[in-house]
């Protein structure tokens, strides 16, 4: 327990310490009038209070990343906490927070016009592609993981997987309206009160930890992979595989595609670090409870405390833990913001791959028509990929394998891109803020899907020859491409 008070201090340090280095890294300027003032149209440029803002940025990059990715990150063992904390400082925070920058400084261009400005149009072109499938992906997961939870505690039809398809198409219907309508009607008014309620879940988890005081693994215990001494993990060494299952509580490329809708709804550049690097770092505090919850439940004796057993599956935590810890009422709260979390997530991944898509096309969002035709194609390739997910039993752990290095490998892209800017706009080493996070996290995603099963699969023995080989061949071709931007 005392590594989890330690961890979560130093997030909150970093906050205030960090956060205000790379806030003076970008130089906002509070007389610049931003897109949404400059470019207010009603339906994705519309001017919102902060705390507005913040809980709306706060929920769409949440989902079940830092819950079910931190469940899943605690097998590996108190390993899993310094991810988090390093991640989330040095790397997720700096990444939403340069990313929502850059894009309130464009006009609030979505992540591939910044790629295309900076990275060049043939890197632009790859990107538009892997943002919509990765949008694409995230709507796909974000529907099957809630439908999951609402089946078990509102079973229709009976439970089973009857139950399950049901609420997806709740949920699909849902995700329709949200994405066609102005970004105030839906998302400006409820999605506070649904942030509000996945924060209660938090903080009540917590103060249930600090009460029981479990006695869990602690850092200085060892940062040995637990999960393959113990079983819970079979196959996945700690590196890479506990930087790609836990990604939203530590760095995600999908915030890089959430962060441009809210800088389309700011009114003010000093907003910035608040709302961007502020959101990811209440992330990050999220996701190390759910850390040490999970390595309650599996290292702690807190399975047998709340009925359940050690193979049991995130969702299945989740519910397990919330109903026993809080009782009926703050149960169905927590689960509450559990559902609403991925809920919230996918409706703006789908919202997010339809603006990317105009910007594309060049076709305004003014009209109902134009939304309808960019929206509809994605939302029938999400269904497919449900049908395969609900089809096959192990559907949801490839697709979520698969997001989970997508994911990652979109944060490589955004880095490069906030890199290239620095490098051109910034004197001196600034770009070392997140030219050495983005040199690790290629380093990360391309010996993951080397090594993993749903990659080339080489010995694990190629591991550390693989990693170093790419961190400094990217950090090379780096100073390579960009030796003569750097002595003007």
């Amino acid at each position: 327990m005392f590594s989890f008070i330690i961890s979560i201090a130093a997030l909150i340090l970093g906050f205030f310490l960090y956060g205000r280095f790379v806030e003076r890294v970008f130089g906002p300027d509070p007389a610049r009038q931003t897109p949404a003032l400059a470019k207010a149209d009603g339906v994705d440029y519309v001017p919102m209070p902060a705390w507005k803002v913040y809980m709306i940025q706060f929920l769409n990059i949440a989902g079940t990343g830092p819950i079910f990715g931190a469940i899943m990150g605690a097998k590996f063992g108190p390993a899993s906490y310094l991810w988090i904390v390093l991640g989330c400082i040095f790397g997720g925070a700096v990444h939403d927070y340069f990313t929502g920058m850059l894009s309130m400084r464009h006009d609030g261009a979505s992540l591939p016009e910044l790629v295309k400005r900076y990275l060049g149009k043939g890197t632009s072109a790859v990107m538009l592609v892997f943002c919509v499938v990765m949008m694409t992906l995230v709507g796909a997961v974000f529907v099957y993981s809630p439908a999951l939870i609402l089946g078990d505690i509102a079973p229709l039809a009976g439970k089973g997987t009857a139950s399950i398809l049901i609420w997806c198409g709740v949920v699909f219907v849902y995700y329709i309206i949200a994405t066609m309508l102005p970004i105030d009607k839906i998302i400006g008014r409820f999605y506070p009160i649904f942030a509000f309620a996945l924060l209660f879940m938090a903080v009540a988890l917590c103060v249930c930890l600090l009460v029981k005081w479990p006695a869990i693994p602690e850092i200085w215990g060892g940062l040995g992979n637990m999960g393959e001494a113990s079983g819970l993990l079979k196959g996945q060494p700690i590196f890479p595989c506990l930087f790609i299952t836990i990604a939203c509580g530590a760095i995600s490329g999908f915030h890089a595609t959430q962060s441009p809708i809210m800088a389309r709804c700011m009114k003010s550049e000093k907003l910035g670090r608040p709302i961007f690097y502020g959101a990811m770092i209440t992330e990050g505090i999220v996701a190390l409870i759910w850390a040490a919850v999970a390595s309650y439940f599996f290292y702690g004796g807190g399975a047998d405390e709340v009925g359940s057993t050690l193979t049991a599956a995130a969702p299945t935590v989740v519910t397990k833990v919330s109903k026993g810890w809080l009782g009926v009422f703050g149960g169905v709260l927590a689960l509450l913001g559990v559902v609403a979390a991925p809920i919230t997530s996918g409706d703006t991944a789908f919202r997010s791959a339809r603006l990317i898509l105009a910007d594309f096309l060049k076709l305004p969002q003014k009209k109902h028509i134009h939304r309808l035709v960019l929206a509809l194609p994605l939302f029938a390739i999400a269904a497919l990929l449900l049908w395969y997910n609900i089809a096959d039993e192990n559907g949801f752990n490839t697709i979520w394998r698969y997001f989970g290095w997508a994911n990652q490998t979109l944060a490589c892209f955004s880095l490069w891109t906030v890199t290239a800017w620095l490098t051109g706009s910034r004197k001196g080493a600034y770009y070392l803020v997140t030219m050495i996070p983005a040199a690790f996290m290629t380093a990360v995603c391309t010996t993951y899907i080397c090594v993993d099963k749903i990659g080339f699969h080489l010995p694990f023995s190629w591991i550390p020859w693989i990693a170093v080989s790419v961190f400094a061949l990217s950090v090379a071709l780096y100073y390579i491409l960009t030796r003569r931007t750097r002595r003007q």
